[in-house]
């Protein structure tokens, strides 16, 4: 299942549960984010690796990516050096992150990219274990995220590193995005613009007003770069949408993976909307 084919009852899944508003397609959103994707980003996103993960390069290490999305870091971590394999269960990621291949490494027998889902153990199964686990902001989005964080755990072998975001529990405020997001998914194509230029408001209307007030107007807005590379529209659509949607407070997240023999290396929290980010160790058991 190499290059993006396979699984193809996993495919007709995800069309079934997008059709049935329950998830979103991240993927057509990272393809209109392909053209605009240029080496301030794709360096920015070696920066963000080899920092979070206290390393100048990845030569000799392998790297999975779980959960793709553009392929964007599966990219970042093959330029530093990795022998990368990248799996997402949207087919247009997938489908973006073989156009980056074909784009910065064609023919690359060192960066394979599927078709697959973290929930699913059997394929997990044939993957065998990896110096770096990667999930970045994916975990949370599969309508199970505790079944997706214990099954990431065979994948990193005994002293390697797994790096995950999981969206910061917000208490009420939590909860009002998780029904804004669903309503999305579940409104006509037609509707969908006018509930993201609503949510257009609360998400940039205070950054907007501020730069008006320092004199530098729209300033966030020319020089934003997410840690996901993204684009400032295409990051609002991905909020938005993006559903499934769970979340879980920090502690939960440490005690959940060192009652796993792991050990945190690096923490970065957030007290707003968005990722708390995290890098375990692996004990030997």
């Amino acid at each position: 299942m190499t290059d993006g084919q396979g699984m193809d009852d996993g495919s007709a899944q995800f069309t079934s549960e997008v059709k049935a508003g329950a998830r979103f397609e991240f993927g057509k959103n990272w393809q209109r984010f392909l053209g605009s994707l240029d080496e301030v980003r794709i360096v920015e996103a070696e920066r963000s690796l080899r920092e979070m993960l206290e390393t100048e390069d990845l030569h000799g290490m392998s790297f999975l990516d779980v959960g793709c999305g553009s392929g964007l870091f599966s990219l970042a971590a093959r330029r530093l050096g990795a022998r990368v394999h990248s799996f997402d269960y949207d087919p247009d990621s997938v489908a973006c992150a073989c156009e980056l291949r074909r784009r910065y490494f064609p023919d690359d027998a060192d960066w394979r990219i599927e078709t697959g889902s973290v929930l699913d153990t059997a394929y997990l199964s044939r993957l065998g274990e990896f110096d770096i686990v990667y999930s970045w902001g994916v975990l949370h989005h599969t309508g199970a995220m505790w079944q997706a964080l214990a099954n990431v755990d065979p994948l990193v072998r005994e002293n390697g590193r797994l790096f995950i975001a999981i969206y910061n529990d917000q208490g009420w405020v939590s909860i009002v995005w998780r029904a804004i997001k669903r309503l999305y998914n579940h409104l006509p194509r037609r509707l969908k613009p006018l509930l993201l230029i609503i949510c257009f408001v609360p998400l940039w209307g205070p950054k907007t007003v501020r730069d008006l007030m320092q004199g530098k107007l729209f300033r966030t807005w020319k020089n934003y770069g997410s840690i996901r590379g993204m684009s400032p529209w295409s990051d609002v659509v991905d909020w938005v949408g993006g559903y499934p949607f769970e979340v879980a407070r920090p502690d939960k997240i440490i005690e959940f993976f060192k009652a796993r023999s792991y050990v945190l290396q690096r923490l970065i929290t957030t007290r707003r909307l968005g990722c708390n980010q995290f890098v375990f160790a692996k004990r030997p058991v």
